[in-house]
Order: structure tokens, then sequence, then C-alpha cells
């Protein structure tokens, strides 16, 4: 089962949303660092997996680096490798979602099959 995917617009090739290449870099190798660590991608982990990516563009070109959570579709933009730790234990590990730092919701739709 998984609890949630991870999006991160970190390197993007056209950087629009985050001019320094560095800070987004910084941000995924934190978030690899933190998931691998905590064990969230640990297929016996009672709440599911958490899977993470990297995205070269998520096309919400501001504040970034991006990084859309799903199944919830919330984006927070400014994810600095600050603010992973954070946004892991509050939103992903907790479930409580860091309303400062949301600058989209994208809720996805049940498929209509």
């Amino acid at each position: 089962m998984i609890q949630h995917h991870l999006l991160l617009c970190a390197t993007p090739a056209k950087a629009l949303c985050s001019p320094d290449p560095a800070v987004g870099l910084e941000s995924w190798n934190t978030l690899k660092r933190l998931v691998r660590e905590w064990g969230l991608e640990d297929p016996s982990r009672a709440d599911g997996i958490v899977l993470r990516s990297k995205a070269d563009c998520l096309r919400i070109c501001a504040e970034g680096p991006v990084l859309l959570i799903w199944p919830e579709g919330i984006v927070y933009g400014g994810v600095t490798a600050e603010r992973i730790e954070r946004i892991l234990k509050e939103h992903v590990i907790g479930g409580t979602p860091i309303e400062d730092w949301i600058v989209k919701r994208m809720p996805f739709q049940p498929s209509k099959r």
C-alpha cells in the first residue's frame, strides 16, 4: 500500500520558479535521505510506504522548489532542505498539513470508469 507519493520539482531544466538549482538539489538529497533513514519506504511499514520522485516541472512556476503531495494534492512552495523535515514529520507522518507553506491545492478526482 502507498501512503503518499512526494513529487519534488527540484532541479528543473528551465528554472522559472527556483533559479538556484543548488537549493533544489539540496532539498532533493535531504528528502531522499530522510525517507530512507526514517524507514518510510519500508514495505512492511504499517501506514504504507512513502514514494518520492524528482520532477523536472510540476507546472507551478512560483515559489520553488515545489513539493506536490499525493493523494491530497497539496503543493508546498519554498521547499528548502530545512523545510523538508517539518513537512515529513507534520504532514506525511502526522497528517497535519502546514498551511502557511501551501501555495496551491490540486485535489485528484476519482476515476469515472
